[in-house]
This record gives C-alpha cells, sequence and structure tokens, in this order.
C-alpha cells in the first residue's frame, strides 16, 4: 500500500478551459441539414428574456446560408419588447439582419424534425461607430466581454448552471403542484408517475442533443426539481442554458404539465433560481503588477485561491449590487433573495461552501470555482454572464486586491466585530448591500460607471427603460400565476 499523502488528491471531476479545446468549430451545412431535419428555427433571446424565433424549412435555410450576406430580416423591436409592450426608445421603425450561428446548432430532440440555431443582430447598414454590431444584442455583448477577458487579461472562464423549476397540472384557478415531498426524496420521483417520466425524458433529450447533463434531482418546494448541466466557455453555456429550458418547457407540455422556473411562487415556499458556476482559468503566466506584489494581505484572506480568482472575486462582489439589475430582472426576484432561505442573503459577500453567501466557493485547491446564487432564469441567461463576466473581469484587469474575508457564517448572524474581522463593518457593510427591489437594483446599475463602461453605455441606457412592473398583478396570486405562465 502506497503511505498516505498529506495533501489529499482533488475531489469531483475536474475540468480545463484549454482555449483550443473549448472553441468550436463549424460544421458544414451539410453535415448538419440531415434529411432527419425539416426545418430549423432560427432563434434570438430579447432583453425580457423572451425566446423568440423564425421557423424555417430545411430548403429555404440553405437558401438564406448560400446569400452573400447570409441573415433574415427581423424588427428592431424584437429586442425591445416587454410582453407586447414596446420599452423607451423602441419603437417600429427600423430593422435588422438576423444571422445564424452555426456553432450554435443542436437537434431539438423535443421537437421531431426540428432543429435550433441561435442568431447574431446585425445592422443592415454599418454605422461609423459600431459597425456591424447591434449594442442591444444579448449574444453580441457577451462575446466582445469574453474576447476582451482573453485579449487584454489573458483569461478564460468555463460556465455550468443549475436550473430549478416548479412542474404543475394546472396554474388556474390555483396551481396544482404534481407532488408535495421535500427535497431530494425518492417520494419525487416515484416510478410510472407521470413527474418521472418527464425528467427521464428530459435527461434523455439533453444528452442526445449533445449537452453534459451531470445530475438531476428533487428540489424542497412543492413539484420542484433540479437539473444540473456541465460547464463550457460562456458564449456556449448561455446558449446551451436557452436549449436546456426550452427542452423542459417542452418535454413538460407533451405530457399535459407546465413547467415555470418562476423565482418564487409564494412567501410560503423555497424558490426557484439559476445558480452559475464559473471557474477562471490564466491562458499563460500572469505578470506580476505592482498589486500582485504586494498580495501578503490578499493571499492570506483566500490562500486556496489564484492571484487571478482572487482578483476576479474582489471585482464580481464589489458590483455585485449592480450586476443585481441583469442578473435579477423583475420584481418577482427579489422575493427569493432573503437572509436564511440559502439562496444566497442580502450582502455582496464570499463564503467556502456557505449557502447564505452570494458567491460561494466550491471545489478543492487549485480547481476552484464560483456559484453566483443571485441569478433566476427571469434573466436573459448571455446578459447575466455578461453582467458576471464584466464585473469579474475589471477586477482582473487592475490587479484588484481582495478587499473581504471568507464568510464562514452567515453575514446576518455575525456580530459587528465578527463582520469587521471579514471586512464588512460599519459602512462598508451598507456599500455592500444588495438590492431589495428591481428599482433598487437599477439605480445601482445606473450609479456604477464600472458597469455602465463594461456592457456600454447605450445599453444600459435602453436596457434600464424596461418596464419595471412587468407581470406584477395586483396581489400575490395574480402575480404568482402570471409568471408561473410567462416563465
Amino acid at each position: 500500500m502506497a503511505p498516505a499523502s498529506d495533501t489529499p488528491a482533488p475531489y469531483g471531476v475536474l475540468y480545463s478551459a484549454d482555449p483550443v479545446e473549448n472553441a468550436p468549430t463549424p460544421p458544414s451545412l451539410d453535415a448538419l441539414l440531415t434529411p432527419a431535419v425539416l426545418f430549423v428555427r432560427v432563434q434570438w433571446v430579447d432583453l425580457a428574456n423572451t425566446v423568440r424565433f423564425r421557423v424555417l424549412p430545411a430548403a429555404y435555410f440553405r437558401r438564406v446560408l448560400a446569400a452573400p450576406r447570409p441573415g433574415i430580416s427581423v424588427a428592431e423591436v424584437a429586442l425591445g419588447l416587454v410582453g407586447l409592450a414596446c420599452a423607451p426608445g423602441v419603437s417600429a421603425v427600423g430593422e435588422h439582419l438576423l444571422v445564424p450561428d452555426l456553432a450554435s446548432w443542436r437537434v431539438c430532440t423535443y421537437s421531431p424534425g426540428h432543429a435550433s440555431v441561435m442568431g447574431w443582430f446585425e445592422a443592415n447598414v454599418p454605422s461609423p461607430t459600431a459597425g456591424l454590431a447591434v449594442p442591444l444584442c444579448p449574444r453580441t455583448l457577451l462575446h466582445r466581454l469574453v474576447r476582451e477577458a482573453r485579449d487584454k487579461a489573458g483569461v478564460s472562464f468555463l460556465v455550468g448552471v443549475e436550473s430549478e423549476f416548479i412542474l404543475v397540472s394546472a396554474t388556474r384557478p390555483e396551481p396544482v403542484y404534481v407532488n408535495y415531498a421535500d427535497w431530494s426524496c425518492s417520494a419525487k420521483t416515484r416510478t410510472g408517475s407521470v413527474e418521472a417520466q418527464v425528467l427521464e425524458e428530459i435527461a434523455q433529450c439533453l444528452l442526445d442533443a449533445g449537452i453534459e447533463l451531470q445530475m438531476y434531482h428533487a428540489e424542497a418546494a412543492p413539484g420542484q426539481y433540479e437539473v444540473v448541466t456541465g460547464p463550457l466557455a460562456p458564449l456556449e453555456a448561455a446558449d446551451a442554458l436557452v436549449f436546456t429550458r426550452e427542452t423542459i418547457y417542452n418535454i413538460a407540455n407533451k405530457h399535459g404539465l407546465r413547467a415555470t422556473f418562476s423565482p418564487r411562487l409564494h412567501s410560503d415556499s423555497c424558490g426557484s433560481g439559476a445558480h452559475t458556476h464559473i471557474s477562471v482559468h490564466d491562458l499563460s503566466s500572469p505578470t506580476p503588477s505592482p498589486a500582485a506584489q504586494e498580495r501578503a494581505g490578499d493571499a492570506a484572506r483566500a490562500p486556496a485561491l489564484s492571484p487571478t480568482e482572487r482578483s476576479f472575486l474582489e471585482g464580481l462582489t464589489a458590483h455585485l449590487p449592480a450586476v443585481c439589475a441583469l442578473t435579477l430582472p423583475t420584481a418577482a426576484s427579489y422575493a427569493r433573495m432573503a437572509d436564511g432561505i440559502w439562496s444566497g442573503g442580502t450582502t455582496a459577500c464570499w463564503g467556502t461552501y456557505n449557502r447564505e453567501a452570494p458567491v460561494r466557493i466550491c471545489g478543492p485547491a487549485g480547481h476552484a470555482h464560483f456559484e453566483v446564487k443571485c441569478v433566476d432564469a427571469t434573466a436573459t441567461p448571455h446578459l447575466a454572464l455578461a453582467a458576471i463576466v464584466g464585473a469579474g473581469l475589471r477586477g482582473v484587469a487592475d490587479g484588484a486586491l481582495l478587499s473581504t474575508g471568507d464568510c464562514t457564517k452567515p453575514v446576518c448572524e455575525m456580530s459587528e466585530g465578527e463582520r469587521r474581522a471579514v471586512g464588512l463593518g460599519g459602512e462598508r457593510l451598507e456599500a455592500r448591500r444588495l438590492p431589495k427591489t428591481i428599482a433598487d437594483a437599477r439605480a445601482k446599475l445606473k450609479a456604477d460607471s464600472v458597469m455602465r463602461e463594461a456592457l456600454g453605455e447605450e445599453f444600459v441606457e435602453r436596457y434600464l427603460g424596461l418596464l419595471e412592473r412587468f407581470l406584477t398583478g395586483k396581489d400575490e396570486k395574480e402575480s404568482a400565476r402570471k409568471l408561473m405562465e410567462y416563465f
């Protein structure tokens, strides 16, 4: 028997972010358009996280891609609709070109005969400042920030997501949940039950579509489940999340159920989040900066993290109150963000395996990643990741020193002395308070010059114009029903 080592081996499945390995090579159109593909859904996700698409017969899709400039015309208002209303600054005038991105192609395993492909929005005519790019396009925004991270900071990312949702058999006059069993209980997946069939079919559809399914399990609220998918590069991860949610919606519908990702249906049960796991990878040996040479205290705060990871964590937590405007974009989002319910709490902080911190450090030393808990499925995936990447990237670019310590207990349970010990005492605690309402979140985004610069002034101005009371009813019951039927 080999002698025991003082350093245990890293646990869990380990992932690397090799830039070559994770750069998708678009396959040829002939390889994609097999005889089994009859229709192609050219998709986009707007600023209010509505998945929209145009269905093209396979033969016409081939003709579109053979054009000198491939794409289909879509009204400019497509990105600025909130329900059936136009956000301020958006009108019926103007068109964009929606350009299929073949790297995002997936066969719709939940809808035989169909395939889906995400699109980029481009201007019909280049502008003097942005060229063909459309600043409001969520995929373009995320792609730009990931490229900046690679080119300017020498870092890349991997992202995986936990998708929580609830299955109901009716929404009116009252929701009817498929069961009332508890967290991880076998009673929630009994053989022969419709919910067990739905979950197995969802799992198989994801696997057949080439998405790494790590697990699914029962969650705590009535009829609530979770699907966990593996890490991908940010743009791929956001696209895969759109496909995952569409799979869940469609398979539930096929079996006469409705799946809802609503953040929190009622105040007396658990909410549903989209906990986002992100790891940061140096593409080359980082060049020491003056700040990096003074990292003794910084390293002591988080010795298991690399200097780059600590800088990313500082940028993320420092700007997390503003990030929430994109990761928690509806009024209902804030009913889930409370202390004491394992949703991340109300203070922008971090903690090792602390489920009451909005940023939880997971994984063994040398293979750590960050779980961002203040994200839900009302957020457009590409925008949520753009906000997280943009905040953390600023910390990496600045060589920011980690200014807060490991919260080994919930901040709401700490004494003033304990809060000061982790850098959250006095006025610092107030500065790190997460927003309590969507209006508060948008005010924090508007006041954060770093996030405005990262996301772009034009984007932030238009995004802040979205209707704040979208899907808000006259009371909790009506609001819950609206959310359940929309998300």
